[in-house]
C-alpha cells in the first residue's frame, strides 16, 4: 500500500529520544569481529579496518510504495531513516576529506537496502545485520516493532578497530551528518 506521508522529510512534533544509558558502554569499546554483507556486493569486517570509520545504525529505511509498521511515527527517534541517509549522502564528500569511511547499517535486508542506495543515490554502502550478529555482539541498544527486532539510531565513529565516540540519541536524525562532521573536524587524526 502506498504511503500517505512524505518519507523524505521530518513530519513536526516526533516525539523526542531520551538517552537511557544503552550506549553507555560502546566508547572504547573494541568492535567484533563480524562479517556484514554490503550493498557494494563485499563483505565487510568493521574490526579490520584501518583508520576512522563512520557507522550510521537506523531503524529501516521506509519505501514510496510501502506502509510505515503502526504507531512509527510515535516511537521516539523511528521516524527519520531517509532523512539521515539524505543528509549523509549531501555530506559524504566532506566525510571522506576528513579521512573518514562511511557506511549506513540496519536490520532490513540487502535487497531492500539495494534498492535505497538506488533511489537515493547513495555514494557509500549500506551494511545488513539482518541476524543481529554485529548488534548483539556489541550490545547495540535495539527495540521491537510488528515482531521485528529493529536497531536504535545511533552513529558509531570507530577508530582502528574501537568505538572513539557514539552519537546518541540521535534527534533530528537529518543533522546527524552535520553532527558528526563537526566531531571529525574537531578531533582530527594523528
Amino acid at each position: 500500500m502506498p504511503r500517505s506521508d512524505d518519507v523524505y522529510s521530518l513530519p513536526p512534533n516526533l516525539p523526542v529520544p531520551v538517552d537511557d544509558g544503552m550506549a553507555d558502554h560502546l566508547p572504547g569499546l573494541a568492535v567484533a569481529p563480524v562479517l556484514l554483507p554490503a550493498t557494494s556486493g563485499e563483505r565487510v569486517d568493521l574490526s579490520a579496518l584501518s583508520g576512522r570509520t563512520v557507522v550510521y545504525c537506523y531503524p529501516r529505511t521506509g519505501r514510496p510504495d510501502e506502509a510505515s509498521p503502526d504507531g512509527w511515527n510515535l516511537i521516539p527517534g523511528a521516524r527519520g531513516c531517509t532523512p539521515q541517509s539524505c543528509a549523509f549522502r549531501d555530506h559524504y564528500r566532506e566525510l571522506e576529506a576528513l579521512g573518514a569511511r562511511l557506511f549506513g547499517l540496519s536490520t532490513q535486508a540487502t535487497g531492500d537496502q539495494q534498492e535505497a542506495v538506488a533511489r537515493l543515490h547513495l555514494p557509500f554502502p549500506l551494511l545488513s545485520d539482518a541476524r543481529l550478529e554485529f548488534a548483539t555482539a556489541m550490545r547495540l541498544p535495539t527495540f521491537e516493532v510488528q515482531s521485528m527486532r529493529l536497531i536504535k539510531r545511533l552513529t558509531l565513529v570507530i577508530q582502528d578497530g574501537g568505538v572513539a565516540h557514539v552519537f546518541y540519541p540521535v534527534f533530528p536524525p537529518d543533522r546527524n551528518a552535520e553532527a558528526v562532521v563537526a566531531w571529525l573536524t574537531t578531533h582530527p587524526t594523528a
